[in-house]
């Protein structure tokens, strides 16, 4: 039994069931747990013993319902462990990790609840069921069959351990990776080594500093993307420019505590025999069998058709970065730490856009409030209230509570904008409530993200880069918020995940459609709009650097690929030279451009959701650039067109087939054509 006093006893009575942030501590979370599991674990035994004959209500329904306690606290909990850790948390995240996967197992390889669910699988046709009750029936169906449920006892038992040990690496690999990342944010003790800064980055820099203990000095902290692009792109000294891209490079490979390669060598090798006991040759192969893709071949095949036109484009741009280079230090060989500095001259010189002074334009609470929140208003009628009187797991974070075009309430967003040493790196969306009709519940969705906090007083000035994330994610939020479904199991972004990213990139379109960057491009102290002529430039400067953007990418997508195709008996030596052999392989070696994301800091894909799956941004983008085509030959950004997208497709959830919506959205299938044209491919 768990105590009433404890915070995720009973359901919050906090408006959309928020939860209760300034009564949790982190002495809450192990009694909740172990609370939670066992209330689910006896839910699920009394479904699957029950007397009464299988029936969708019974069995199917009666799923959705359990799990109550446990969800409360995992939603909170794993919320927590990536924006605001400490050590208790990833003590109990290690602890919890496998039991949570032999608690899953345990569900999924229940015998008795398996029977009653193939039972109601094999008469669906006869159970009069609706469209979503029908597609629910098959999704479970499917979910238990894919877990292993129609195993023999000997293979479910060694299916369990290595689900278990999974999930315990999974996690390790997490935290070694934002402790490594702290410990590597460059320190800088002499001023003049941030020749190139603004006075606002500086006094951030010096912030990060003093938060550390390093009065006097300045600290760089790190993205999560290979390319730390904001800094590199802007200090003249280029051997602090190194600094900074050797501590990215460096992330989970120094051979420490926080080493990542003995990590990834054991998560593969055991993923890849979970693969096979399943029923497939490989983990890519099993995973994207359940992805819109279907097939790992069909995955590959589109990264690999664009890969050639891709690392030819990147090649011109690094012939001419390489003379800039030259004009500054005759002799020198262009490095990736040089990539960014010239890039961003090039657009200076070529294009006469500075991304550094754009950055008084954009002004993070104009960019939400009058830009992102703009937009949606826009477009889908909705609108944003801020609630200081609910509680928040962090001081930072804001919440707005957002109402339908008629007044209806939709649920609460939360934003967490700045970067500090319990977050790790990267941007996201996450809920911590999920929308359904069943449970009657609204949503409560949070973005996280990691801007430089600037000193008090001083305003958050984003980059351009950051402007974009801000529309990326609040895209996810959107899929989230106008959920329209019944069962929980189809909320928002419960979809394919090569299928997820593309409302998120869809929603990046208004960044710079003329109405809404008029909304909120204005200049922090004087209210100017960013000039017309700097807009015509930045949108003749967009698909410069696409060589090097559809490279990075292409590299960390087919490592991902080359990591998961490789069957249980690949032995694989040394993992640093098994990337540097399969980006070869692949067509994607360039020295200059290393992968968005090398095999040690790859947290998508090994311990995030995207293992096999980072092919799922292009894939989705097939979808994303075809539907922004749709959007400006039908008038952009109206209600009617917003309306459109969100009843055939962004309010459906994962209650529809994902291509099925697009089709209704689109009135055809995708082409492939405006991604091509929009990333200078054409000629693939």
């Amino acid at each position: 039994m768990i105590s009433p006093d404890n915070p995720f006893a009973a359901p919050s009575e906090l408006p959309y069931a928020l939860p209760p942030f300034d009564r949790i501590s982190d002495e809450h979370y192990r009694p909740a747990f172990e609370a939670g599991l066992a209330e689910h674990a006896a839910e699920i035994e009394q479904i699957a013993t029950q007397d009464a004959e299988p029936t969708f209500e019974n069995t199917i329904v009666a799923l959705e319902h359990a799990g109550e306690l446990l969800g409360r606290v995992a939603s909170v909990f794993y919320n927590l462990s990536g924006s605001n850790s400490t050590d208790e948390i990833q003590a109990i995240q290690a602890e919890f990790a496998p039991k949570l996967a032999a608690h899953h197992d345990a569900i999924h390889l229940n015998p008795q609840l398996f029977a009653r669910i193939d039972a109601l699988h094999a008469r669906r046709g006869e159970l009069g069921l609706d469209e979503e009750s029908l597609r629910l029936l098959e999704r479970r169906h499917t979910d238990f069959s894919r877990a292993g449920a129609g195993l023999g006892e000997a293979e479910q038992a060694r299916l369990r351990e290595l689900n278990e040990q999974l999930s315990t690496l999974q996690t390790k690999f997490q935290q070694n990776l934002l402790k490594d990342t702290n410990e590597l944010a460059v320190v800088i003790a002499d001023r003049a080594e941030l020749d190139g800064f603004g006075e606002g980055a500086i006094a951030t820099a010096a912030e990060a500093a003093s938060a550390r203990g390093e009065d006097g000095k300045y600290v760089l902290t790190l993205s999560l993307p290979t390319s730390q692009a904001s800094p590199l792109e802007t200090l003249r000294n280029r051997e602090v420019r190194e600094r900074i891209h050797t501590a990215s490079m460096a992330r989970g490979n120094r051979g420490n505590a926080f080493d990542n390669n003995g990590v990834v060598a054991e998560i593969v090798r055991l993923r890849a025999e979970r693969a096979v006991l399943l029923g497939y040759p490989n983990h890519a192969a099993y995973i994207i069998a359940d992805e819109t893709a279907k097939t790992a071949e069909a995955a590959a095949g589109l990264l690999e058709r664009l890969a050639p036109a891709a690392v030819a484009n990147a090649r011109a741009e690094a012939a001419e970065l390489q003379q800039l280079l030259e004009a500054d230090v005759p002799g020198a060989q262009l490095r990736p730490s040089d990539w960014p500095f010239y890039a961003a001259q090039v657009r200076r010189e070529r294009f006469e856009v500075d991304t550094e002074a754009l950055r008084p334009y954009f002004e993070a609470d104009r960019v939400y409030l009058d830009g992102v929140f703009f937009a949606a208003t826009r477009l889908y009628g909705l609108t944003f209230t801020e609630r200081d009187d609910l509680p928040k797991y962090h001081p930072e974070v804001r919440t707005f509570e957002v109402f339908d075009a008629d007044g209806t309430p939709l649920g609460l967003y939360l934003l967490d904008l700045y970067t500090r040493d319990a977050k790790r790196g990267g941007a996201w969306m996450n809920t911590f409530v999920d929308q359904s009709e069943l449970l009657d519940r609204k949503t409560v969705v949070v973005n996280v993200l990691n801007v430089n906090k600037p000193p008090a007083g001083e305003p958050t000035l984003l980059t351009f880069d950051e402007v974009v994330t801000a529309f990326h994610e609040f895209g996810h939020a959107l899929h989230a918020l106008v959920s329209s479904v019944r069962y929980p199991t189809f909320s928002g972004t419960n979809v394919p995940r090569d299928f997820v990213e593309y409302p998120s990139q869809v929603n990046e379109m208004w960044m710079l459609w003329p109405e809404v960057l008029a909304n909120y491009a204005k200049h922090h102290e004087t209210g100017e709009a960013l000039p017309q002529e700097q807009v015509e430039k930045l949108l003749a400067a967009q698909q410069y650097g696409e060589g090097f953007s559809t490279t990075e990418y292409l590299a960390a997508s087919l490592l991902d690929q080359a990591w998961h195709g490789l069957g249980v008996d690949d032995r694989v030596g040394e993992v640093q030279s098994f990337e540097a052999e399969a980006l070869v392989k692949a067509g994607v070696a360039v020295a200059a451009i290393p992968p968005r994301y090398r095999t040690t800091y790859f947290a998508h894909i090994f311990s995030g959701g995207y293992s096999a799956g980072y092919y799922s941004y292009i894939w989705s983008e097939v979808l994303d650039a075809d539907t922004v085509q749709w959007f400006r030959e039908n008038g952009g950004l109206t209600r009617e067109n917003g309306d459109h997208f969100r009843r055939t497709l962004l309010g459906r959830g994962g209650s529809i087939d994902p291509m099925d919506a697009f089709r209704a959205f689109r009135g055809r299938d995708p082409e492939i054509e405006p991604l091509l044209a929009r990333r200078g491919l054409d000629g693939v």
